[in-house]
């Protein structure tokens, strides 16, 4: 690290959501400061497309760092939500117009995500610092094998809650004294959407993705094929509705009427057979992910990882943990810490504990 790096001590992590934008300010030793400032969806909904709100979420960048007096000097980089980038690798990106342009015309999905880079790069250009995006959510470092599906058009990719199931996995490691890159964990990110990964040895080998694991409180999840292809026969127009349906709409929300796990956990209490039965479904079809992911390294997990929003449930653990613990032991890291994530990332990079790729 340079000495002029030295004087700068402060990261601005920005990261975009659907209908918010969370900005905070970090020193190697945690956050300083943090804002979600939320957004009024009716404008969102009137923007023709996601990179439209760019200035619109710049000027509320903007207004927070005046509101905190911020001495930008201090600055040394920034770092923003990766985004649906392309043919991306795990870690971190140095932002340039090559990673702009991608997110902006070829992104994998639409996502307010994908303005993360833009963010973090009009506020570090200026300034001669570099912006740095990590771990996007279409990190895919997937080996061939699992890629093939039993059509030739078709062939399995990798989009997941990376940032925080990467985050996890390198939190435990580095708890343990453990080399990332000579460990093999499964790691479990329960929220509304769920997804899966395998980390092994310092590599996501395979993924499960929301649309072919669990159903969660909001996402169907994985689905009977003919029966789904009735369904879109039946009602063709009304493919649109179903998309949302299946992302938006399906899981516990279909089901129980609920999005709420501690709602559902409610009705179980008060003696709600349907909301157990579904409950431990949803539990159920988490374990199967799990043993499906630990059959790619014929059995050899060191450990499987729980995290996210719904893992802050011990009893949901619980049913999980009950029937994957013969596979490995089950350790507990609830929350989703993206900022946090975001932060480590970017100061892994600056410190020069990690290298950043490069993007073509």
């Amino acid at each position: 690290m340079n000495d002029k790096a030295h004087k700068k001590d402060k990261l601005l992590i920005v990261n975009p959501g659907s209908a918010s934008t969370k900005i905070a300010l970090y020193t190697r030793q945690g956050p300083l400061w943090q804002e979600e400032i939320l957004h009024d969806r009716q404008t969102l909904n009137g923007l023709t497309s996601i990179e439209e709100q760019l200035p619109l979420r710049l000027q509320v960048v903007e207004a927070v760092l005046q509101d905190k007096a911020l001495n930008r000097q201090e600055l040394a980089g920034t770092v923003g939500r990766g985004g649906a980038l392309p043919h991306a690798r795990a870690g971190a990106y140095e932002v340039d117009q090559k990673i702009l342009t991608a997110l902006a015309r070829y992104p994998v999905t639409p996502h307010a995500s994908n303005l993360g880079a833009a963010l973090a790069y009009a506020v570090a250009h200026p300034l001669g610092i570099p912006a740095y995006i990590y771990d996007p959510v279409t990190v895919d470092e997937m080996i061939d094998v699992v890629r093939i599906t039993g059509l030739r058009e078709i062939r399995r990719r990798g989009q997941g809650h990376n940032l925080n199931m990467r985050a996890t996995a390198l939190r435990y490691c580095r708890e343990r004294q453990l080399d990332y890159r000579q460990t093999d964990l499964i790691v479990a990110h329960l929220g509304s959407g769920i997804t899966l990964s395998l980390h092994s040895q310092g590599r996501i080998v395979d993924m499960i993705t929301d649309s072919e694991g669990p159903f969660s409180p909001e996402r169907a999840g994985a689905l009977p094929t003919y029966p789904l292809l009735d369904i879109i026969r039946e009602r063709p127009e009304r493919l649109p509705a179903l998309q949302k349906r299946l992302r938006q709409q399906g899981g516990l929300a279909d089901l129980l009427g609920e999005t709420d796990l501690r709602r559902v956990e409610e009705r179980m209490a008060a003696g709600d057979r349907e909301a157990s039965t579904v409950y431990q479904a949803m539990a159920l079809a988490v374990a199967k992910s799990i043993a499906a992911l630990a059959v790619v390294v014929n059995g050899r997990i060191d450990s499987i990882l729980l995290t996210g929003g719904m893992a802050k449930s011990a009893q949901f653990c619980r049913c999980v943990a009950q029937r994957v613990s013969f596979i490995a032991p089950v350790t507990v890291m609830p929350g989703e810490n993206e900022m946090q994530a975001l932060a480590q990332g970017g100061w892994r990079v600056i410190d020069g504990l990690e290298k950043t790729n490069p993007y073509d």
